[in-house]
């Protein structure tokens, strides 16, 4: 054998050994665990801890799973209540795979795995809501007590009308469906953590009338409150209006009173201030007759007055016993 062909077999041989050896290690993360296979069978007890693994090459396989709590999205179905009302119920739920080895013979994948959740918890779920009537998805718990607004019925001669009594509520509603799953779901390797309700809603056919009736009742409610309030406004606008009007008739008569007290009281002290000489009754002469010519010179007035009129008499001399000839005028 010549030096070329010893080198190219050295080569084969060396990356022959490079596969073998990486084919005969794995890693496992945190995450999953996983299952060996030989020829298609599982053997071994599934592999847990996470590191750095050795296994057979060629002829042994690393078939991962997921450690981790998984969700499962039920899809919304229509389905009749024991007392022959039909909802629509939307449910998630929470599993994990617990036995590996059961898991991937039975199902092998999680789309596998999804469809027999579906199967399983949607006819779980369906039974369940056959069972028991609407109230007792609606009420959380049988101790719950529902709040009676009292204002809804004061006045009206109406009976406020408390929820119906329950037996289980929805959170015994979801346990009885988590229980009844549980077994069936354990054939599959498969632990169901907990199943709850997403949505309940009415069918679309019915809801649109029983949103029609809660309008209804609603707007009867508001129109009494719309009542009772224009009855108050008006017991209050007349006791405003009475109020009122005894208020200004005091504050008139108070304003009255004084004004005749203050007019009392001027005209004394202007009695008292005129009559004290002859120079203050020509003076108070003469500023009443300067305040008679303001009021009636104002505007557009015109008067026709003879030159003799004593109206003019401050108009042609500084005073009236004034003995100055006035000055003529143009006519």
């Amino acid at each position: 054998m010549n030096t070329k062909a010893f080198s190219i077999l050295l080569f084969v041989i060396a990356v022959l050994a490079l596969l073998a050896v990486s084919g005969a290690f794995y890693t496992v993360s945190e995450m999953e665990q996983v299952i060996i296979t030989q020829f298609g069978k599982p053997i071994g007890e599934p592999i847990t801890e996470a590191g750095l693994h050795f296994k057979t090459p060629f002829i042994q396989d690393v078939h991962s799973i997921e450690k981790r709590v998984l969700e499962w999205d039920g899809p919304v179905a229509e389905m009749p209540t024991k007392d022959k009302l039909y909802i629509v119920v939307d449910t998630f739920a929470r599993w994990r795979i617990s036995n590996p080895a059961q898991y991937y013979i039975r199902l092998s994948d999680q789309r596998s795995a999804q469809s027999r959740l579906d199967d399983i918890l949607g006819s779980e779920t369906r039974n369940t809501v056959a069972r028991h009537e609407l109230v007792e998805m609606i009420r959380t718990t049988k101790d719950r007590k529902a709040a009676v607004d009292d204002t809804l019925v004061a006045g009206s001669g109406a009976v406020a009308a408390g929820l119906p009594s329950i037996q289980f509520g929805r959170v015994a509603l979801e346990k009885e469906i988590t229980d009844e799953a549980r077994g069936k779901l354990a054939e599959f390797g498969i632990e169901l953590l907990d199943v709850r309700f997403k949505r309940i809603n009415y069918n679309p056919a019915v809801s649109s009338k029983i949103y029609d009736r809660m309008t209804s009742e609603r707007r009867q409610i508001a129109a009494r409150f719309r009542s009772e309030g224009e009855g108050e406004a008006a017991k209050i606008i007349g006791a405003k209006d009475r109020d009122l009007k005894e208020i200004e008739s005091k504050a008139y008569r108070e304003v009255q009173t004084v004004e005749g007290k203050a007019d009392a009281e001027a005209t004394a002290i202007y009695a008292k201030a005129f009559n004290s000489s002859q120079e203050a009754r020509d003076l108070y002469q003469f500023q009443r007759t300067l305040d008679t010519y303001k009021t009636s010179f104002q505007g557009e007035t015109t008067l026709i007055l003879s030159t003799q009129s004593s109206f003019l008499r401050f108009l042609k001399g500084a005073s009236p016993t004034s003995t100055t000839t006035p000055p003529k005028t143009v006519p």
